[in-house]
């Protein structure tokens, strides 16, 4: 089990060698352990955000403030899975253990966790052309997960799956979550799928992004699929797009 990373992200704001302003200063901290989604209309700096919070993209200003321990442990999930078809689930599960310079054994030790985690024991040799779509992407999960992250972020990774199996992978990245104990920070455009997996919701405006609202989500894990249906579920996520809507309607009309 990971240990949940703190971080604080400190008047970080983005500006590109090009003169585009993606995010103005952000003041956010996300708890350790906790579930955090970002929301907001295309193009208000959500992705640019979590780069930042993964190290792959520098701020202009600020800095991200991580807990000791937590720099050599984050991992990064992105809309496609990425996976290299000339590898097996096994193989492809071990890539960024082999990046980090780990012993074969345990290679293959915590590839075997992470996919038996995921799901996909059982299919180790099988190829990503022999899965479908949904496996594909646990599988990029299982090659997250096996890094043993404090930090887990995600770019939009269910987007591309259809609806019935988008729910059934939240409940799995939920159920994930709470086992592996990392923290975690979802950018989606889905304000239900925000809902129904995060403790928050942070809504973002349009370019320049910046916070707006940070919608806490009272209901207990773990989370039933009955819980889409309810009364209390409807008005949160109706709190949720209203937020988006304060923030982006106005602008929109008299763009």
């Amino acid at each position: 089990m990971s240990i949940g990373a703190s971080i604080a992200l400190e008047a970080v704001s983005k500006r590109f060698d090009s003169g585009l302003q993606a995010l103005d200063p952000i003041d956010l901290e996300l708890r350790a352990g906790e579930f955090v989604s970002l929301v907001g209309p295309s193009g208000c700096g959500k992705s640019t955000l979590l780069r930042i919070l993964a190290g792959l993209v520098a701020p202009s200003t600020g800095r991200c403030r991580l807990a000791p321990g937590a720099e050599a442990a984050r991992a990064f999930v992105f809309q496609e899975p990425a996976l290299l078809p000339w590898r097996t689930a096994e193989r492809n599960a071990q890539l960024l253990m082999e990046l980090e310079g780990l012993a074969p054994d345990e290679l293959q030790r915590r590839a075997a966790e992470a996919l038996a985690l995921v799901g996909l024991a059982g299919m180790e040799k099988l190829y990503p052309h022999q899965l479908s779509g949904g496996m594909r992407m646990r599988l990029s999960l299982a090659r997250a997960l096996a890094l043993r992250p404090g930090l887990l972020l995600l770019d939009e990774p269910l987007a591309a799956v259809d609806e019935l199996s988008r729910e059934l992978l939240q409940e799995e990245l939920s159920a994930l979550w709470r086992q592996a104990g990392f923290t975690g920070v979802l950018v989606t455009h889905s304000v239900h799928e925000a809902v129904f997996l995060s403790k928050r919701v942070v809504v973002m405006s349009p370019r320049p992004g910046r916070v707006v609202e940070v919608v806490e989500v009272p209901f207990a894990f773990p989370r039933t699929p009955q819980l889409r249906a309810s009364a209390e579920f409807a008005r949160l996520a109706g709190e949720v797009t209203a937020a988006l809507r304060r923030e982006s309607v106005p602008r929109a009309a008299f763009a």
